[in-house]
């Protein structure tokens, strides 16, 4: 059995579930949230608690029975607590301004970049311009805007310029300094 399936997913006070068939929709203080899961995949609601349950133990169904409790653990931990990401602007001139609901990024580049966040995701511009948080209730949309986000500019390895996550290590090279001591 699934360790992670087999877990039951614990409702807090404000959310509310509905389930319809293959179809889960969460509801709490901070959204709703509305995802299809496999039909091969039993959702019963008992108790306060969601559980989950595969019909047999072919590997296609083992691998959707840890999957499925983890998306819908995701979806109430999302419109009770909400998910975010912080990004970290390393380089001499790179910055974000928040104009609005959206940022612009100065990176380097000949041009500034504008991101516009889609539904459901807000950006906050904090330390003069260095720190970039992206939050939302869809945690695989917070993690793929935040993607979309370093990839303008990745850390580069030589002096550590660029954007990366805040808890990021980029590995450092010598460059042509270590040539030079021999």
């Amino acid at each position: 059995m699934s360790r992670i399936g087999r877990m039951p997913v614990p409702v807090p006070d404000g959310v509310q579930v509905t389930i319809n068939g293959s179809e889960v929709t969460v509801k709490g203080p901070k959204g709703e949230l509305t995802r299809r899961f496999h039909p091969d995949m039993q959702i019963t609601l008992e108790d306060g608690q969601i559980k989950v349950s595969r019909p047999t133990d072919q590997r296609h169904h083992r691998a959707l029975h840890g999957l499925t409790r983890a998306l819908i653990a995701n979806m109430v931990t999302g419109v009770s607590e909400g998910f975010e990401k912080v990004l970290w602007i390393e380089g001499v001139g790179y910055r974000a301004e928040q104009a609005g609901d959206k940022i612009i990024m100065h990176l380097g580049y000949s041009h500034t970049i504008e991101v516009e966040p889609p539904p459901g995701i807000k950006f906050t511009v904090e330390e003069r311009g260095r720190k970039v948080i992206v939050s939302g209730i869809d945690k695989e949309l917070v993690g793929q805007i935040a993607a979309n986000i370093r990839k303008l500019r990745p850390p580069e390895p030589y002096k550590g310029k660029g954007v990366r996550y805040i808890d990021e290590v980029v590995r450092r090279k010598a460059g042509k300094g270590g040539k030079a001591l021999r």
